[in-house]
């Protein structure tokens, strides 16, 4: 049930990437919903999306066209216990989604699952500290955003899949004073999501590496933080 909520979700976090339109709306039913609301405030971007057994929050990642996006990701400094570029991206939003989830729950009371990849995996997480009523938490490729002593203090589960080798849940650096929370779903380099110890991810790290190298590519670590790649494994393990 979990691995179906993981592809579930990362479907979600990746159709997220697109702006709202006619065929857009099309596929958002496929998935499921029947009310879908799009926000895109000064560059940061989000969708609250319902029907009648649940609502889903999903907060837009990195784009690299988006200048806001990119100091967001920049900006290391800490600000309320977290990494200020991500909560600036966050304070945009709070105001419209916190408003459309609360019309909803109105019309009809439901639960209410988060999701984001990447920078929008920072959003969606920070969202979660104020918002502890969501039944859970979905990221994909999220980077460290909470403070030591802040990280704890999250109610809400938090279910984190990191990609093998994906790059950004390694940064911001923890020497800078933040950490991830949740609970560590790690998908291998064979595709599979595994429990394993830090000897071994670090191992299967290796593998992942030494595949890239065989294919002349330097790093593998930003093909591995692809949106399209999580839909891929998790479909497998589906």
């Amino acid at each position: 049930m979990l691995t179906k909520e993981f592809y579930h979700h990362a479907c979600v976090s990746r159709l997220a990437y697109k702006d709202l339109d006619t065929e857009v709306r099309k596929e958002w039913k496929a998935l499921g919903f029947t009310s879908v609301a799009f926000f895109d405030i000064e560059g940061a971007q989000a969708y609250v999306l319902g029907n009648k057994e649940r609502i889903t929050v999903a907060f837009r990642g990195t784009e690299p066209t988006e200048k806001s996006d990119i100091f967001a990701d920049l900006e290391a400094t800490h600000e309320r216990g977290f990494h200020e570029g991500f909560f600036e991206e966050y304070e945009k939003l709070e105001l419209k989604v916190h408003a459309e989830v609360a019309k909803l729950m109105g019309r009809k009371a439901r639960p209410v699952y988060v999701t984001g990849h990447s920078l929008g995996a920072a959003i969606a997480s920070i969202f979660c500290f104020y918002y502890p009523e969501a039944e859970a938490l979905y990221t994909f490729g999220c980077p460290r955003n909470a403070a030591w002593s802040k990280a704890k203090e999250l109610k809400v589960p938090h279910f984190r899949c990191v990609n093998n080798n994906d790059i950004v849940p390694k940064v911001p650096p923890v020497f800078l004073g933040f950490k991830h929370h949740g609970e560590l779903h790690y998908i291998n380099f064979y595709g599979n999501i595994r429990k394993m110890t830090w000897w071994q991810r670090f191992k299967d790290g290796w593998r992942g590496r030494r595949a890239a190298w065989r294919k002349k590519e330097i790093f593998d670590g930003v093909r591995d933080h692809s949106m399209d790649q999580y839909c891929k494994c998790l479909e497998d393990n589906d």
